[in-house]
């Protein structure tokens, strides 16, 4: 179906958006598969990754992600310039609902435990993963503006895990990296042991 713009009282059909137009495609960057890993990294310039303005958002979609320890928290710091830091400040809030498989408990509440306020550590996106084969980590993490040099990063996630204890929980998790800098990379990881299995891929929105 054909847009229809008015110029000069006369009607014209515009079969293509402008290029300079968003329309929210998802374009497929790289994706990796974990496999007994310590960590997922995602840089500017290795294994010809390019993290630039090109889109200014990225989407991190994860799928099964399955650590080898019981109890753990699926986390990601990010980093600029060209070293291998991941220190930077972020400003965060932490929301979870869940409910027991025994159908003994369920809540929705606001967890501080796992925000931060300019915090340098690695920020949760969802705590107390467990490591039975029915348990692991699938969701989102969308950041805007990502290589942007002159805002600060926002980001908001999205993830479902089973929980060590038999409880499926939804974390929703959002803030910003207080860092008007370009960022260069991303690492996930687990708070202890490695990530077995699973895949993390990485999306550019038009």
């Amino acid at each position: 179906m054909a847009l229809v713009t008015v110029s000069n009282n006369s009607l014209t059909a515009v079969t293509a958006l402008p290029a300079s137009v968003p329309t929210g495609a998802l374009t497929l960057i790289k994706s990796i598969t974990a496999s007994a890993s310590a960590s997922i990294i995602f840089k500017n310039g290795v294994d010809g990754l390019v993290l630039d303005n090109t889109y200014k958002s990225y989407v991190f979609k994860f799928i099964n992600c399955h650590p080898s320890a019981d109890g753990v928290n699926f986390q990601f710091q990010v980093g600029t310039g060209t070293d291998d830091t991941y220190n930077e400040a972020i400003t965060s809030t932490y929301v979870v609902s869940y409910h027991a498989e025994a159908d003994n408990d369920q809540a929705a509440e606001y967890n501080g435990a796992h925000d931060q306020a300019q915090g340098t550590s690695f920020q949760t996106l969802c705590n107390s993963v467990g490591a039975d084969n029915d348990q692991q980590v699938s969701g989102t993490l969308l950041f805007n503006g990502f290589a942007d040099s002159t805002y600060v990063k926002h980001f908001v996630a999205d993830i479902q895990n089973a929980y060590s204890a038999d409880y499926t929980f939804r974390h929703l998790v959002a803030g910003y990296v207080n860092t008007t800098t370009a960022l260069s990379r991303i690492q996930f990881k687990m708070s202890s042991g490695n990530i077995d299995s699973g895949i993390i891929k990485l999306y550019g929105v038009l």
